[in-house]
């Protein structure tokens, strides 16, 4: 049975009046990477600070194993955080900054040597011990800061978007050295993102939030591939998301055609949202598709073509390593296992 470490039951919090998260339940299983997705103001940070000590909730209660920490001052607890920005000491070199946290408990300088080089190995700073912080490359900045948070050997690690101000190449880099570094300590990692490849890329768990509420929690295989509605597809990856009428278990009618599915469970012609992801969609000579439409766009991706295809009144996204002409006339075929069925976001 998976282990528990962190608890969050009914957590309400308000700012100024305004509800910024609506009474979530959230556990977090011990030694995993869990990421809480979501857009700007979705309530992810909000509950990374909490979880930190950094917030208080106007009505909930925080478990930390069995124990109740919700009034528990941050330093008190068994976590740390590594925020976007690093607040490393810039009169500090590399490894004063890593000891900081080691030397205010006062202990013994040679545990602290042989604990701030043990980090500093982790992190690839081995040879950077007498470098000036301000003298260090971004990346190098943010590995410093994770150093000094893991130094202390929390049992849980906070990150808040702490690869924002890296570029493209680099932030790349070190999501696989966070899960690398995460998968060594085994320790519990909680990042925050509104980044999803990030998510999908570094995760064990995804938290896609919305509005201060949880959509969906599960694998990113299984966030991206069974979305629980039509918000986490559109967030998750790119989809086409089309209106559809449920007629029966195994048969779904939408883009003007019935189409046989895998899914079940639906009331008798109910209103559903039907996603189908762009790659999912295969491109077959004019007349030989379940669909036909109009190319009306082309972008090359490096892997393969992006186009936008005007088919039963609808613009279809579809990715395809085979590239059509604008103009042209293109068939469109779906499988059954392709097409993703699910009930009507109700309108808040």
């Amino acid at each position: 049975m998976k282990n528990t470490i962190i608890s969050l039951r009914n957590a309400v919090v308000e700012y100024d009046g305004v509800e910024v998260l609506g009474g979530i339940n959230l556990d977090i299983v011990d030694k995993q990477f869990v990421t809480l997705l979501g857009p700007s103001g979705c309530g992810k940070t909000t509950t990374l600070r909490i979880i930190g000590g950094f917030a208080n909730m106007k009505s909930g209660e925080l478990y930390f194993g069995d124990k109740e920490i919700s009034k528990l001052p941050p330093h008190k607890r068994q976590v740390n955080t590594v925020f976007q920005k690093y607040a490393l000491f810039p009169h500090l070199n590399v490894y004063e900054n890593v000891a900081f946290g080691l030397k205010l408990q006062k202990l013994p300088e040679k545990e602290i040597r042989s604990r701030v080089q043990e980090m500093l190995e982790l992190v690839n700073l081995i040879g950077f011990e007498k470098r000036s912080v301000n003298r260090l490359s971004g990346g190098q900045q943010q590995r410093v800061a994770i150093a000094r948070a893991l130094v202390n050997r929390p049992k849980v690690l906070l990150l808040d978007e702490p690869l924002g101000a890296l570029d493209l190449k680099l932030r790349k880099e070190m999501q696989i050295e966070l899960k690398k570094i995460q998968q060594n300590l085994e320790i519990t990692f909680v990042y925050v993102t509104h980044d999803q490849e990030e998510a999908l890329t570094m995760s064990d768990t995804v938290i896609v939030m919305k509005d201060g509420n949880i959509q969906q929690i599960g694998t990113p295989v299984d966030i991206y591939n069974e979305p629980i509605n039509a918000f986490v597809a559109d967030f998750i990856g790119e989809s086409n998301i089309l209106d559809g009428i449920m007629h029966k278990d195994r048969l779904v009618e939408f883009a003007g055609n019935e189409f046989v599915c895998v899914d079940e469970g639906f009331a008798p012609d109910e209103l559903v949202d039907v996603v189908v992801r762009p790659e999912d969609i295969k491109v077959v000579n004019q007349g030989e598709g379940m669909l036909t439409g109009v190319v009306e766009n082309v972008i090359f991706k490096g892997v393969h073509y992006e186009m936008l295809v005007d088919a039963a009144g609808f613009k279809w996204k579809i990715h395809s390593t085979l590239c059509e002409n604008v103009g042209d006339l293109i068939g469109m075929n779906i499988e059954p296992f392709d097409i993703h069925i699910m009930h009507k976001m109700k309108e808040e």
